[in-house]
C-alpha cells in the first residue's frame, strides 16, 4: 500500500508483548483527571482571537425554535428545521460566527481527514463542491456560513452567546432560554447540539501560569504572533524556539507548517500516532459532472456500510479510513489481531522509509492496536523530522514534567522556548449538561442531570421523556460511523420529521413515553460491541477513558453498535409506522 517493504514475518506475541510494555509506560492512576479545564488563571486559553467582541442589547421575544450551538450539528438541524416548514429559527452560537470546530480551528494546515465529499454538509442543497478530497480548514469555515446563508439563519441568530439554563414552562408550552448576554427568550422547539470537539483541555501539569514567553492553544491560534495564516508563511517565529506539546490529529497537520517556518521547533510527544498516508487530490471536473442527484448520500452510505464491515460492491471513497477496514475482518468493531497487526507493520513501516535518523524513526512508531487511538493521515509530517531544525522530545510515555518561566522540563531536561503552543485535545466525554454547559429543566422543574444519573436515557438518542419538544443532536445511543456528517444527516432528517409531524397534527407538544425509551436503551445495551478486552488493552487515549474504560457506562452512554446505516433502517422502518409507537403528541387542536 504505501510501496515500502512489510515484514511478513512478524512474530504476534513479540508484539503483544511490546504493546504491553508500551501500554503500562503511558497508564496513570488519574485517568482522564490529569488533564486541566483552561479556566480561573487559564481562562485566556479560551478567549475568541478571530472575532471583536460586540455589545447588544439583550433579547426577549418568542420563537418557533431554537438551536443551541452553530456547528454542523446546529446547521443541519436548523436547515432541516427550516425544510419542516418553521420560519422563526434562532440559532444560539458561542463563536463569532456559525462553524463549530471549524470557526475555532485555524491552525497552519488544518483540513478534514475524512473525504469531504461525504464530511462537509448539504453540498447538494446549496449546489457547492469542495476543491479537494480532503478540504482545507478555511474552505470548510466558509461552506458552514454558505449554509447559514443559503437557509437564512443569520436571521434572529445569537453568536458571541453562551446559553446558560433551559427551562420548560408547562403552563404555555414553550422552553424559556437564558444566556449569558442577558437574553431570556422563549421557544416552542429546542435542540441541543454537543459537539464533540467544543473545549479544549490542557496537559495537567504544574506550571503553565509561570511561563514568562507567549502560549496558546492550537484552537485559538494566534496569527497576530506567528505571523502568516492556514496556509504557513508564519515569519514571526523565524527566530523564535517553539515548542508544540502533543502529536495527535492537530499536531500532525500544524507541525510541517512550524518546521517550515519557526528557527528551532520542538515536538512534545508522549505516545505516537498511527500516521497513514493521506493522498490528497484536487476536484476532477469530469468526476462531478458525472455526478446524479442524490450522489451524496450514496457516497455517506457507502462509506459507512463498507467501514461496518457491510457489503458494499465498490469503495466509492478509497482512502486510508476505508484501507483500515479492507480486509472485513471486523469483530464487534475491532479488527481481527492478525489483521491489526499487518495494519500497524504497514503504518510503522512507513516510518522507516521516511524518517532519516533511525532513533528518531523508531520513536515515531506506534505500538498499539490501529483503533486504540484515531487514525490519522498526513504526507508531510513524517518527514519534517528531517529538518535540521526540527526536535522530537520523546517523554517515553511520560509526558511533559512541569512547565517553567523559561520553557518545559521533560525527561529531566530543561528547553528553553519563547513560545509553546498547546495541541493536547479537547474534553471529551462527562455529564451531558457538563458538556454543553448548561442545566436543561423539564416538567415540573425536573433536571437532566438528574433524570440522567443512572445514566442517559433517550428515545433514539435523540429526544427523552419529560422533556417535550426537546431534540438532542449528540453521539450517544444514535449510530455511529467513522463520517460524523453521516450521523448528523441521519439525525436532522429524524428531527425534521418529528417537527412535521407536530405540525400536521397541530399539536403543541411532543414527549416520549418512558416504556419506549426503556426499550431503546435496553437495545442500546444489548447492541454494545463486547470489545472490553480489546480497550483494557489498548494505549491510554480518549478512546478508552485513558486506560480506564467504563465498560458498563460506556454501553449504555455510547452509540447504537450496529451503525449508522443500521440506525438509519431502523428508523425508516418506525417513521413509515403511521402510529408512530413511542411517541405522545400533547395539546391536539
Amino acid at each position: 500500500m504505501f510501496g515500502v517493504a512489510v515484514n511478513a514475518d512478524f512474530d504476534p506475541d513479540q508484539l503483544r508483548e511490546k504493546y504491553r510494555i508500551e501500554r503500562e509506560k503511558r497508564l496513570r492512576v488519574e485517568g482522564s483527571a490529569q488533564y486541566r479545564a483552561p479556566d480561573g488563571a487559564l481562562s485566556s486559553y479560551v478567549d475568541d482571537p478571530y472575532t471583536p467582541y460586540i455589545e447588544r442589547e439583550p433579547v426577549t421575544d418568542d420563537m418557533e425554535a431554537v438551536v443551541v450551538g452553530g456547528g454542523f450539528g446546529g446547521l443541519l438541524t436548523a436547515a432541516r428545521m427550516r425544510e419542516a416548514g418553521l420560519k422563526d429559527i434562532r440559532v444560539v452560537e458561542q463563536g463569532g460566527d456559525f462553524g463549530g470546530t471549524w470557526y475555532w480551528n485555524r491552525y497552519p494546515g488544518a483540513a478534514c481527514d475524512t473525504d469531504a465529499y461525504i464530511y462537509l454538509p448539504l453540498l447538494e442543497e446549496t449546489g457547492y463542491m469542495p476543491s479537494e478530497k480532503y478540504a482545507k480548514g478555511p474552505e470548510i469555515f466558509e461552506h458552514s456560513k454558505r449554509v447559514a446563508r443559503h437557509y437564512d439563519l443569520y436571521t434572529n441568530a445569537l453568536l458571541q452567546t453562551a446559553v446558560t439554563d433551559l427551562t420548560w414552562s408547562d403552563a404555555d408550552s414553550r422552553w424559556i432560554v437564558t444566556t449569558n448576554r442577558g437574553d431570556v427568550f422563549r421557544a416552542r422547539f429546542v435542540a441541543v447540539t454537543a459537539g464533540q470537539m467544543m473545549k479544549p483541555k490542557l496537559p495537567g501539569v504544574p506550571g503553565i501560569e509561570e511561563f514568562k514567553g507567549h502560549s496558546f492553544h492550537t484552537t485559538r491560534w494566534d496569527y497576530e504572533y506567528t505571523g502568516g495564516d492556514s496556509t504557513g508563511g508564519m515569519t514571526g517565529l523565524t527566530d523564535k524556539r517553539v515548542g508544540i506539546v502533543g502529536t495527535g490529529a492537530t499536531s500532525i497537520q500544524a507541525v510541517p507548517h512550524l518546521g517550515a517556518s519557526a528557527g528551532e521547533v520542538y515536538v512534545f510527544q508522549r505516545t505516537p500516532s498511527a500516521v497513514n498516508v493521506r493522498a490528497n487530490k484536487l476536484t476532477d471536473p469530469e468526476w462531478v459532472a458525472s455526478l446524479k442527484p442524490g450522489w451524496q448520500r450514496d457516497r455517506m452510505e457507502n462509506f459507512s456500510t463498507f467501514v461496518a464491515g457491510g457489503d458494499a460492491e465498490t469503495d466509492l471513497v478509497n482512502d486510508g479510513w476505508t484501507a483500515i477496514y479492507r480486509a472485513r475482518t471486523l469483530t464487534g468493531g475491532v479488527l481481527d489481531e492478525k489483521a491489526d497487526f499487518q495494519k500497524m507493520e504497514e503504518v510503522r513501516a512507513r516510518v522507516d522509509s521516511i524518517v532519516t535518523d533511525v532513533k528518531v524513526a523508531e520513536a515515531l512508531k506506534p505500538y498499539y492496536r490501529a483503533l486504540c487511538k484515531r487514525p490519522t493521515f498526513h504526507d508531510e509530517y513524517l518527514a519534517t523530522f528531517n529538518r535540521p531544525n526540527v526536535t522530537l522530545v520523546d517523554t517515553d510515555g511520560q509526558g511533559l514534567e512541569k512547565v517553567t518561566e523559561r520553557g518545559i522540563v521533560a525527561g529531566g531536561v530543561e528547553y528553553e522556548l519563547d513560545c509553546i503552543i498547546f495541541a493536547s485535545g479537547f474534553q471529551i466525554g462527562g455529564p451531558f449538561t457538563k458538556r454543553v454547559g448548561f442545566e436543561i429543566r423539564g416538567r415540573g422543574g425536573q433536571a437532566l442531570s438528574d433524570a440522567w444519573k443512572t445514566g442517559i436515557s433517550t428515545f433514539y438518542g435523540m429526544q427523552t421523556h419529560n422533556f417535550p419538544n426537546l431534540f438532542i443532536v449528540a453521539t450517544n445511543q444514535v449510530g455511529i460511523s467513522s463520517n460524523q456528517g453521516h450521523v448528523l444527516d441521519v439525525q436532522s432528517r429524524h428531527i425534521r420529521f418529528l417537527v412535521q409531524e407536530t405540525l400536521e397534527r397541530n399539536a403543541t407538544e411532543i414527549d416520549v413515553t418512558v416504556d419506549a425509551q426503556d426499550e431503546w436503551v435496553a437495545e442500546v445495551i444489548r447492541g454494545a460491541r463486547s470489545n472490553e478486552d480489546f480497550l483494557k488493552s489498548c494505549t491510554p487515549g480518549y478512546y478508552n477513558n485513558e486506560g480506564q474504560p467504563n465498560i458498563h457506562v460506556a454501553q449504555r452512554n455510547g452509540a447504537y453498535a450496529p451503525g449508522i446505516m443500521a440506525f438509519d433502517r431502523m428508523l425508516d422502518e418506525w417513521r413509515s409506522d403511521r402510529a408512530l409507537p413511542g411517541l405522545v403528541f400533547g395539546g391536539v387542536k
